[in-house]
């Protein structure tokens, strides 16, 4: 089965399956959920500057959570992770695409069953990123800004960051994510579940290519938003430029720099 459907990719080569039309409609979606994700973190990073103004004159920051600010805090890092991996993930939804096209199916739904479980994966680890929050602020460790309040927990944060950039299970993840073609071959399932499998498939290598630097954000601010959109340039570049690879690795570099200096730097 898996040599028939290479034989098939390569008797109806996928990059030139997709019509205009299909590819418009998913370039479309993609480009207004993005906007849409940015729109709404500009908002509710407005609404929490002016909340965080009042909570420092009530010095209510260390009040235990509520179900609300759970759920509440989920919302917002599933946002976030929208509008920062939507974009990198625009290529293999394309490549996906025409791989359906090439074979005769219907392409938007089926495409967009194959993000919904890029989604899946980005949710769940939205959830993750919401215990450690409440972990975090339980300990009393996070400042009003949601950024580590002492440099010794934002340069570990940063160190373990940075030094994940090097290791194999990054470069495998990586190697993925930049060349998802291998991926389609060997993983191709019929069917709107099928697409659903193979999108939570890769966007487990999504994960494991852009956790650690999501993690960041707990050094330099949940909501920085400046921060957010540096990480999310720094993972389409990752992905996409010719030289992706090497930038992950200089930036591994810088940021294991950045997190030896709050740990040793001058207080």
């Amino acid at each position: 089965m898996a040599d028939l459907q290479k034989a098939e990719f390569a008797v109806r080569p996928p990059v030139e399956a997709l019509s205009s039309r299909d590819r418009r409609i998913i370039l479309a979606c993609l480009g207004a959920v993005i906007l849409l994700a940015w729109a709404y973190l500009v908002h509710l990073d407005r609404q929490m500057s002016a909340a965080m103004e009042h909570a420092a004159m009530m010095s209510d920051m260390a009040m235990p959570w509520t179900a609300a600010d759970v759920l509440f805090t989920f919302g917002m890092w599933v946002v976030m992770m929208v509008a920062m991996m939507a974009a990198p993930a625009a290529s293999v939804l394309l490549l996906f695409a025409r791989a359906q096209a090439s074979r005769g199916a219907n392409v938007v739904p089926l495409t967009g069953s194959f993000a919904l479980g890029y989604g899946l994966v980005w949710t769940g680890f939205s959830s993750c990123a919401v215990i450690a929050q409440w972990a975090l602020h339980s300990a009393a460790v996070l400042s009003q800004g949601m950024a580590a309040s002492s440099p010794l927990l934002a340069g570990a944060i940063l160190c373990v960051a940075g030094a994940y950039q090097f290791t194999p299970l990054k470069s495998v993840c990586l190697a993925h994510c930049r060349s998802p073609l291998g991926f389609l071959l060997a993983r191709w399932r019929d069917g709107k579940f099928g697409a659903l499998e193979m999108g939570v498939r890769h966007g487990l290598y999504c994960l494991g290519c852009c956790w650690a630097l999501m993690a960041i954000l707990f050094a330099v601010g949940v909501m920085n938003l400046l921060w957010v959109a540096a990480l999310s340039l720094l993972v389409l570049i990752e992905k996409v430029a010719p030289a992706g690879t090497t930038v992950a690795r200089v930036a591994g570099a810088l940021i294991i720099g950045a997190g030896l200096l709050a740990l040793f730097g001058p207080r």
